[in-house]
């Protein structure tokens, strides 16, 4: 009986710890100084270079895991990037929220303030759960092809438009990437294949080098804004 008995404590205190860090870890990250959204090349370096830097971060990532496009370009042999790339991340302070998304973003004073977030399985099965907002000053959309954050922020303000993907050019591909990462709308950065997305530039052609490098320059960008706010 007194095994059982100790057995359930056990299991009790187990639990609670799992819940009261990450919920605390959760309430952190209501009100921070950049939110990047998209745990892909380019995200993860801004997060990273942000975090480093000594600003509050928050890095949202739909899926479990983070890496992005790393995963299966370059034919799947890019274990050691995406190792290195979380692991620096995860030790750089940022607050890593992984299976959850952006469902929409928060615009105050013509300016985007941050985003509006669910459990990503809440959006998958289209399940009617109240989402938390999360605050920020700046918000740098690095999910990708898709541009989500940018397709929020065009619903508003229809001045913005998702212009698409170029076709495939090796040789401006890593080019085109940095100089497609920028500001787009106050307080809204795009970066790898985000800018890509937004901007008709290749779709393919940039090497991981370019996306890191975006991520660099999407790093500069905000740290410049969130000084001036």
């Amino acid at each position: 009986m007194n095994v059982i008995s100790g057995s359930m404590e056990r299991e009790h205190i187990i639990s609670e710890s799992i819940i009261d860090e990450y919920f605390q870890k959760l309430k952190n990250s209501l009100d921070v100084d950049a939110i990047v959204v998209g745990g892909g090349p380019s995200g993860l370096y801004a997060a990273y270079r942000l975090a480093m830097d000594g600003f509050k971060i928050n890095l949202l990532e739909k899926r479990c895991s983070l890496g992005g496009g790393i995963w299966g370009g370059g034919m799947m042999f890019n274990i050691e990037l995406a190792g290195a790339l979380i692991y620096k991340v995860s030790k750089s302070g940022a607050n890593i929220l992984n299976c959850m998304y952006a469902e929409d973003i928060v615009l105050k004073d013509n300016k985007v303030r941050g985003v509006v977030v669910n459990w990503s399985p809440v959006g998958t099965q289209e399940l009617m759960v109240d989402p938390l907002i999360m605050l920020s000053k700046i918000v740098i959309d690095a999910t990708g092809h898709g541009a989500e954050i940018v397709s929020y922020l065009s619903r508003r303000k229809k001045k913005i438009v998702i212009r698409g993907e170029g076709a495939m050019d090796i040789e401006h591909g890593d080019v085109s990437t940095v100089n497609d990462t920028k500001e787009i709308y106050p307080g809204l950065i795009v970066c790898g294949m985000t800018g890509i997305a937004v901007s008709v530039s290749p779709r393919m052609g940039p090497t991981f080098g370019g996306m890191l490098l975006s991520g660099k320059k999407a790093y500069q960008l905000a740290k410049e804004r969130i000084k001036q706010i």
